[in-house]
This record gives C-alpha cells, structure tokens and sequence, in this order.
C-alpha cells in the first residue's frame, strides 16, 4: 500500500475510533485552501475558448504572483484545470474566480472543495484515557 493510501487509511481509521471514544465532540476543522475544480462546458464554442485562454492564463499567472494559488494542475481528460487556493473560505476562492476571463465568458464551470488539516489525526496528540491518574502517583 502506498504511503498516501496507508496515511488516508489510518486517518479513516482514527476517525471511526475518535468519534466512538471522544468524550467531547471534536474540534471543527478550520479551511485552509480551497480546491477548485475548474471544467470546460461541453457546449463551450472551442474558438471562443481558445480566444479567452490567453488572458486566462494571465489572470491565473496573476493570482499566483500574489500568492492566491498555491498549485494548479492540468487536467488529464483536457477538460480545464485544477487549482489549490490559499483561502479561508469557498466565498473568498469563488470571489476570485468569479473574476477569470473564462467564468466571466460563461465558458467554464467551477466546483468548489473546502481543504484544512487532516482532523481525526488530533486523535494521535491527545492525552490517553488515565494518563493524568498515572502521572498524580
């Protein structure tokens, strides 16, 4: 099993065990990037896209310069892209791609994913059942 599936199973697996022994419900995880999944529309004119792109690409190269995307991918299908935002919330990710001159152009759909850290690992840092009894000995 690869490091990444072994990691996202034992998260799983930390989940299940958290949520059955915690006497307190966990703390909410807060959003710390936002994944955006930009696709092409299947009806979208492939001329008018190819006349937007160029200023697309200058609007993304911008959002990056100022530190708003983190990562972006192509997609493999060839279909759109896919960013990692440096955002808070999904208001604030879908503000700035309200602005791409693909979105504005009616050309592309978004879907929004709110990211932050890996939660059910605070199952691993927390004290053990009783610890506080041993150490009073």
């Amino acid at each position: 099993m690869s490091p990444v599936r072994t990691a996202c199973a034992t998260a799983c697996a930390l989940a299940v065990l958290s949520g059955a022994a915690a006497a307190q419900p966990p703390a909410p995880t807060p959003t710390t990037a936002v994944l955006v999944n930009l696709t092409i529309k299947p009806d979208a004119d492939r001329a008018q896209v190819l006349k937007v792109l160029p200023d697309e690409v200058r609007a993304t190269v911008k959002l990056y310069l100022d530190g708003r995307i983190q990562q972006w991918y192509s997609r493999a299908d060839g279909r759109g892209v896919v960013f990692i935002m440096n955002s808070a919330d999904v208001a604030t990710a879908k503000a700035f791609t309200d602005q791409l001159p693909l979105s504005k152009a009616n050309l592309a759909d978004f879907e929004f994913t709110a990211l932050g850290p890996l939660g059910p690992l605070r199952v691993l840092i927390a004290p053990a059942a009783g610890s506080a009894d041993r150490n009073d000995r």
